[in-house]
């Protein structure tokens, strides 16, 4: 079975580690899901356009939640993207945190190899 393509948006700034994380968990034998890690920076001049083709391919939109991913302009614009798009999407946070989230983005949904699989699952 082909695994679900899952783009990823999150804040550059703060939350590398909680990508790198979820990067990891893509690797497990029996993920169903892949990431194609583009890191994208908003300071590349055409880092929008790479972005909406990058969410243009994905099934799945995720958005990383943690305590300033609501002020992230990046993550807005690309929240924007996959809603043109009428991409699926959800937020995911940290178990044991509850920061603000986006409107748009989908729902909210604590960080666990179950939600994981039942999320990223076509």
């Amino acid at each position: 079975m082909a695994k679900t393509k899952v783009f990823v948006s999150y804040d550059y700034e703060h939350d590398s580690d909680m990508k790198n994380n979820l990067i990891a968990e893509s690797k497990k034998p029996d993920s169903p899901f892949s990431i194609n890690d583009l890191s994208l920076c908003e300071k590349e001049p055409d880092w929008q356009q790479k972005a909406r083709e990058a969410i243009e391919r994905c099934d799945v939109f995720v958005v990383l939640l943690r305590e300033n991913t609501h002020q992230a302009s990046g993550v807005k614009r690309e929240v924007k993207m996959a809603r043109q798009l009428d991409k699926r999407r959800f937020q995911l946070r940290e178990k044991g945190h509850n920061p603000k989230s986006l409107q748009g983005a989908g729902e909210v949904v604590a960080w666990t190899w179950n939600n994981l699989k039942k999320y990223l699952t076509h």
